[in-house]
């Protein structure tokens, strides 16, 4: 008799970042409003936006380290299917290096001027590997080698004021990176580098991205930087996302007016120099936003219905969301 038994079904894996209606309050202040998107192992995130949108509280918020007075909400905010929501602080301690490891935006101010740099990164080691002092040393040392850092026994002495800004920010990277964790958040990881200490930063990351399988948040304002890295792009504006698909689509089809005057503001590499294409206006203060759509004041397509109306986030096309009115079928919240 022919068997009966229908083959079983393959769901999706699960994400390893989970978020969905991640917002972030400072009194009455609200600085993240309904933030969702989704992580896979393995897959590189980009968050772009200019200063004030909301990119490094989102970092802050994952890693549940904000300032003094912060209040993180979410309706889920899950690392691994494990809820980083309700984690007491013991157990966000121990998740931080072991299971989320964060590049800071400048190593000098991240990193302890008055301890050697093999002491910070062997910390780390001790801390979450339950090693001995002087294997945390041989690894600290091996990591640096992983890092790309010449002479790693010698220069694990060094104080972080003793190195270059490049070296800086490899120190920091072993130092997330030790405990080979899921979760690498890079909050402007390059920036203050010269373009050929960029690339090696960049092309460092990527190789232990695929030794280890970790999943990256890579934040930036440096969107040629972001399309050369990223997988997906997330685009952010006053707290709020306006936009998300694959960077391929996000810089060739982009759906929102704010990502096309962010890409209309690179300037050009070939041809006869031009006028840079400047967004206009000014990004408004987060305890005076504007009262409809938050990039009204700045739009180019503005319409009337967009000083009062709040778009949401809807899907545009496959695997790309937008809020916007110009959008089809357009809903307000």
């Amino acid at each position: 008799m022919p068997s009966t038994d229908q083959p079983p079904t393959l769901s999706a894996p699960p994400p390893l970042l989970d978020v969905e209606g991640l917002s972030v309050s400072f009194g009455s202040l609200n600085i993240l409003n309904g933030v969702s998107f989704r992580l896979a192992p393995g897959e590189t995130l980009g968050i772009v936006g200019e200063s004030g949108s909301g990119k490094s509280m989102t970092a802050l918020a994952l890693m549940r380290l904000l300032p003094r007075g912060g209040r993180v909400t979410a309706t889920r905010l899950q690392l691994a299917g494990e809820d980083i929501l309700s984690a007491s602080e013991s157990r966000l301690e121990s998740l931080r290096g072991a299971r989320m490891g964060m590049i800071f935006q400048e190593p000098m101010t991240a990193l302890n001027p008055v301890l050697t740099v093999g002491e910070q990164i062997a910390e780390t080691a001790r801390r979450h590997l339950n090693v001995s002092r002087a294997e945390s040393r041989n690894r600290a040392i091996e990591a640096l080698r992983r890092v790309g850092i010449p002479s790693p026994e010698q220069r694990i002495d060094d104080y972080p004021h003793h190195m270059s800004g490049g070296m800086r920010q490899r120190v920091m990277i072993a130092m997330a990176l030790i405990c080979q964790p899921q979760l690498l958040i890079a909050d402007e990881p390059t920036t203050a580098l010269d373009v050929t200490i960029q690339a090696q930063i960049l092309d460092l990351m990527l190789d232990l991205q695929d030794e280890y399988h970790m999943g990256i948040i890579f934040i930036s304002h440096d969107l040629g930087v972001v399309s050369a890295f990223t997988d997906r792009v997330m685009i952010m504006y006053l707290g709020q996302v306006l936009e998300e698909a694959t960077a391929n689509d996000i810089f060739t089809h982009p759906r929102h007016p704010y990502t096309e005057a962010l890409l209309a503001s690179i300037p050009e590499l070939e041809g006869e120099p031009t006028r840079l294409n400047a967004i206009r206006g000014t990004v408004p203060p987060i305890h005076d936003l504007p009262p409809g759509c938050r990039f009204a004041p700045r739009c180019d397509h503005m319409r009337p219905v967009c000083e009062t109306a709040r778009p949401m986030l809807i899907p545009v096309g496959a695997d790309h969301s937008a809020a916007c009115i110009r959008n089809t079928d357009y809903r307000f919240p």
